[in-house]
C-alpha cells in the first residue's frame, strides 16, 4: 500500500530537517569556503532525497537568515554565526575577539536594593544594596546581546567609575577583588524578544533569543556576578565540550 498525502509530506518534512541539520553545521562551521552550497542535484545525491525535499530543507536555512536563493546563482551563505565557547569562564571580549572588537553601549549604572531572589544569589543579606549593569554588547557596531548583572556592593561601586563601555566586567572585578574568578553556574533557555528588547537588539518583535543566566564565583568560591545575558539567536552559537566519565559510564 502507497503512502498516504500526510505520510509523504511528513517524511518529506523530517527529511528535510536532518538535511537542514547537516547543512546548518557545515555554514556555521565554513565549509563552504566559496559562500556558495551545492547545486540542488548535487545535494540530492549527497543525502539520498528528493530534489522536492532539499528545497525544502534550504527553505529552512533561508527562513533563519543564514543562507538567500537567487535565480541564476544558487544558494548562498548570507551570514554566519559567533561562536560562543561554554568551556571556559571568559568574558565576552575575551571570549570573542578573533571575530572582531566588542563595545558596550552602558544604558544603567546604578546602586539599588537588591531584590530577594538576588541577594539570596549572592550570599548577601535581605534588601542589601547592590550595583546593577545594564549593557547592550555590540561585534563590530551590530547589536548582539543585552547582559543585566548583579554585582555586591563592595565589588560593584568601584566599578560604577571604570570604563565599562570598552572592557569587560569579569577583568574588573578580578582587579577589584584581588583574585582571579573561578567558576560559574550557567544555564541556557530560548525565549522570545519583547518589543522593547528587540528595538535594543535591532531585531524583530518575538524574535528568538538565547537566554544565558550565570552566576559567577570568585577563586574563593565567593559569588560576585549574576547576570541574564539575552543573545540575539541568529548571531551567537554555544559551542562545549563534554566528557564522559570512566565512573559514570
Amino acid at each position: 500500500m502507497g503512502l498516504t498525502l500526510s505520510e509523504a509530506r511528513r517524511r518529506r518534512a523530517d527529511g528535510a530537517r536532518q538535511v537542514a541539520d547537516v547543512l546548518r553545521h557545515q555554514v556555521l562551521g565554513g565549509a563552504f569556503a566559496t559562500g556558495h552550497l551545492p547545486k540542488e542535484d548535487q545535494l540530492c545525491r549527497e543525502f539520498g532525497v528528493s530534489r522536492n525535499t532539499v528545497r525544502e530543507a534550504l527553505a529552512l536555512l533561508v527562513g533563519e537568515g543564514l543562507v538567500e536563493r537567487v535565480p541564476g546563482i544558487g544558494t548562498t551563505v548570507v551570514t554566519g554565526k559567533y561562536p560562543h565557547g561554554l568551556h571556559r569562564l571568559m568574558g565576552l571580549a575575551e571570549t570573542l575577539h578573533e571575530h572582531g572588537e566588542i563595545s558596550n553601549e552602558v544604558r544603567t549604572v546604578a546602586l539599588i536594593r537588591a531584590p530577594s531572589a538576588v541577594a539570596r544569589r549572592l550570599r548577601l543579606a535581605p534588601e542589601e544594596p547592590v550595583v546593577y549593569v545594564e549593557r547592550v554588547r555590540h561585534l563590530d557596531g551590530l547589536p548582539l546581546s543585552l547582559d543585566l548583572t548583579y554585582l555586591p556592593r563592595d565589588i560593584g561601586e568601584p566599578l560604577m567609575d571604570a570604563d565599562l563601555a570598552r572592557r569587560d566586567i569579569f577583568v574588573l572585578i578580578e582587579q577589584t577583588a584581588g583574585q582571579p574568578l573561578g567558576r560559574a553556574d550557567i544555564s541556557v533557555e530560548a525565549v522570545n524578544a519583547d518589543r522593547h528588547t528587540a528595538a535594543l537588539l535591532d531585531t524583530v518583535d518575538r524574535a528568538a533569543l538565547l537566554m544565558v543566566e550565570r552566576l559567577t564565583h570568585l577563586a574563593d568560591g565567593r559569588p560576585v556576578d549574576l547576570e541574564w545575558v539575552r543573545f540575539r539567536g541568529d548571531r551567537v552559537t554555544m559551542r562545549g565540550e563534554l566528557r564522559r566519565d570512566s565512573d559514570t559510564a
